[in-house]
């Protein structure tokens, strides 16, 4: 059962854009240095995201929004509580974003 995570961010009004991109490109390569601790290969199944575009006007302030796939539940658990990688971009993340938002869901289930 896969599961997706979904996440957006609002960013501090001084964070600067550079700072942004950076965090925005630190977020994407976490694909790569997501190592699960059994297979030692990466682990995370799918990753995008980028900056907001849409016209509705109902972003509440958040302006990047990205989108991570994981095979198993067991994997999503280890990168959110356990994964060194995904925990150096939390501390990293924490300098230039205000308030963060994540839902997770299984496809299909309702």
């Amino acid at each position: 059962m896969a599961i997706v995570h979904m996440i957006i961010f609002q960013f501090k009004a001084d964070a600067s854009d550079k700072a942004i991109q950076g965090l925005c490109d630190h977020m994407l390569e976490l694909s790569e240095k997501c190592i699960h601790p059994t297979t030692k290969k990466p682990y995370i199944r799918l990753s995008d995201g980028g900056k907001n575009n849409s016209p509705e006007g109902l972003t509440g302030g958040f302006t990047h929004g990205f989108v991570m796939w994981f095979l198993t539940p067991e994997d999503r658990d280890y990168y959110v509580h356990k994964d060194p990688a995904h925990r150096e971009f939390v501390k990293a993340a924490s300098k230039v974003v205000e308030d963060v938002r994540v839902v997770d869901f299984e496809p299909g289930v309702f």
